[in-house]
């Protein structure tokens, strides 16, 4: 790639030279892309998950205020981490949220959803509820 680029045969002009100069400019996260077969090669999952806080945008002027506005923002993007990292959003938050308070402060990355799951998934903490419907 970098070759051809250097190539004077080829106007600036020239369609495949433009190609080469998009390819280039993104070499680092093709790099990536090549390397490790977990990166996918497009976006199109995490948009998905993202859209309905996009769509959501327009109903937080209803949160009466910009705080209630922000932190429904940071519980959608949890949610969606959840959903993308294959956690069910209800387990992930009745666990975290009887963990929080015991929880090692030092230690607080272990609660975010991809450590989570690695750590706590396997036999997350249950509500009562979840218990009380007979449900194991």
């Amino acid at each position: 790639m970098e070759e051809q680029l250097l190539d004077t045969a080829l106007l600036p002009s020239n369609p495949f030279t433009k190609a080469l100069a998009y390819v280039h400019s993104r070499k680092g996260s093709l790099q990536v892309f090549l390397e490790d077969p977990e990166v996918p090669i497009d976006t199109n999952e995490v948009e998905k998950q993202i859209r309905p806080i996009a769509v959501g945008r327009r109903n937080w002027m209803f949160c009466w205020t910009e705080l209630g506005a922000e932190h429904l923002g940071i519980i959608q993007s949890l949610l969606s981490i959840c959903r993308l990292q294959g956690i069910d959003p209800y387990d992930y938050l009745v666990d975290v949220l009887q963990r929080a308070g015991t929880h090692p402060a030092k230690d607080v990355a272990q609660l975010t959803p991809r450590l989570w799951k690695e750590q706590f998934a396997e036999n997350p903490l249950r509500s009562d509820l979840y218990r009380i419907r007979g449900q194991h």
